[in-house]
């Protein structure tokens, strides 16, 4: 079954930050994950560049819009060297062509339904929400996430019927047809639904925009409204709208497989309500999953590009590594909750799991099968209580990830890989292979040390296949350093270095 997964796109009026990235490794875990299971995948990531956020960036900066959301975008498609990302396709709202094409298919769809009409309005614009907020949903009187004045804007607008589409969308998600997760954001959207859908604008007039943005098919005084824009990507890039008939849009939308959104908390509503809400309009399958995470925080405040307290990802890899940012990341950030992002915990982090943990753990077994066998793995003739117990934690160790997972749980799913170093560690304290040794100057080979030296390269190399989808990099070096080469382990060296040093 095919397995479509997707970031949203982010806003390029600056350069990627921290809180980005945590979704970015997230979707990568899963679409690795599911590689690594037999999963027929398609990951995909990209930037939203049709916002009048990134107008008037580039007017403070003194530069043409295209030349400031060209440069930001290849900062973010950059990201995927140093986070070590999979994705299969990174899509540009603002340059390609498959995006326009599709915007306008998808648009015209919505109008043969009869969803559009035309609406003179004043209501509270928050830019870097690029959203009206109203009244009831301000606190005293700013943006809640922002926390600035909205603008009052007057204009008309083309309005889409969202208010049609309540009973349907409470339907879809209390049937579980439409999975929202964790449930208290369920929750959330279903009582937004309970409190009653009003249409909203989905165009801006050509004139505020500035001229940046995709026209609406047959007025072209008015440009398409960013969120509608921004969200059809997720079918855009398949091709929908296109020339030649849209075989991936047949294969990873509109087929049996799941397709799952990883969204921020902050843009809930307009995956969960008006994107959906935009598919039943126009015919088209909807998402199966919706995965909400929380935010990064510093010192207890959003990371934001707005704010201008940027954690720069790529500047972070380059002083700890790839391996320690991603595994602070999934480690660390809760399923439900913010997390306050520190450059001492991650350092801690890394030192106590990366080097201590799994670095420790791979040259201790190594030296120990150089030292006691020459290097070359034994065959087990016994089984001893420690070892297994050891083989019994590796074989669940697989489905233990698979269900956290599933949960969208990845400080579960990281516990779980993390338990095959505990249990490594206890068969080794257990069986104390040092003093096996020792029986053996009599000549007799101890078959205990065998065994006690077999299970533990069967956990190191199970160690690295299930880091595979958290640290596809360390996880080959660790797999490489358990697996003999003419029938001998490769000698042992560290495998990370401490940071705190």
């Amino acid at each position: 079954m095919s397995y479509y997964v997707t970031t949203t796109i982010p806003y390029v009026n600056a350069r990627p930050h921290l809180g980005f990235a945590l979704e970015l490794v997230q979707a990568d875990v899963l679409a690795r994950h599911r590689r690594s299971r037999g999963g027929e995948v398609r990951f995909l990531s990209g930037t939203d560049e049709n916002s009048l956020k990134n107008v008037l960036a580039a007017e403070a900066e003194g530069v043409a819009v295209q030349d400031l959301v060209d440069r930001n975008a290849a900062a973010f498609a950059g990201l995927a060297k140093p986070l070590a990302l999979s994705f299969d396709d990174f899509i540009r709202t603002s340059r390609d062509p498959r995006h326009r094409a599709g915007v306008t298919h998808l648009w015209r769809r919505c109008a043969e339904a009869g969803d559009f009409y035309r609406k003179a309005y004043t209501g509270r614009y928050c830019v870097g929400c690029e959203a009206f907020y109203g009244e009831d949903e301000l606190t005293d009187g700013r943006c809640p996430d922002h926390g600035t004045e909205p603008q009052e804007v007057s204009e008309e607008n083309w309005f889409f019927r969202l208010s049609r589409y309540e009973e349907q969308l409470r339907e879809l998600i209390t049937s579980g047809a439409l999975r929202i997760e964790p449930a208290s954001r369920r929750n959330e959207v279903l009582a937004l639904i309970d409190s009653g859908l009003r249409d909203f604008s989905v165009s801006r007039s050509r004139a505020r925009a500035r001229g940046w943005g995709i026209p609406v098919p047959g007025d072209e005084d008015q440009v398409v409204y960013v969120w509608w824009d921004a969200l059809g990507n997720y079918v855009t890039s398949l091709g929908l709208g296109g020339d030649e008939p849209a075989e991936e849009f047949q294969r990873w939308w509109a087929g049996e497989g799941e397709r799952v959104h990883l969204v921020g908390k902050g843009v809930l509503r307009f995956h969960a309500v008006y994107w959906p809400a935009m598919l039943l309009s126009a015919g088209l399958p909807l998402p199966t999953r919706v995965l909400v995470h929380d935010y990064l925080t510093v010192s207890g405040r959003k990371i934001s590009k707005s704010a201008g307290d940027v954690v720069d990802p790529a500047e972070l890899v380059d002083r700890y590594g790839t391996d320690a940012v991603r595994w602070w990341l999934l480690r660390e950030v809760p399923r439900v909750g913010d997390a306050d992002f520190t450059e001492e915990r991650l350092v801690a982090r890394a030192d106590a799991d990366l080097a201590g943990g799994f670095g420790n753990l791979v040259h201790r077994v190594v030296t120990m099968v150089h030292r006691y066998r020459d290097g070359v793995v034994p065959e087990p003739t016994t089984v001893t209580t420690a070892t297994s117990e050891l083989r019994a934690v590796c074989a669940r160790a697989s489905g233990r990830v698979d269900a956290a997972l599933d949960a969208f749980d990845y400080r579960t799913a990281a516990a779980a890989v993390w338990t095959l170093v505990e249990e490594a560690n206890r068969c080794i304290d257990r069986t104390r292979p040092w003093e096996l040794a020792k029986t053996e100057r009599t000549g007799t080979r101890s078959a205990s040390l065998d065994a006690a030296l077999a299970a533990l390269v069967t956990a190191c190399r199970e160690l690295g296949d299930q880091l595979r989808p958290f640290l596809p990099d360390a996880a080959e070096r660790i797999i490489t350093r358990c697996t003999p080469r003419d029938g001998v382990l490769p000698e042992s060296t560290p495998l990370f270095v401490k940071l705190g040093q």
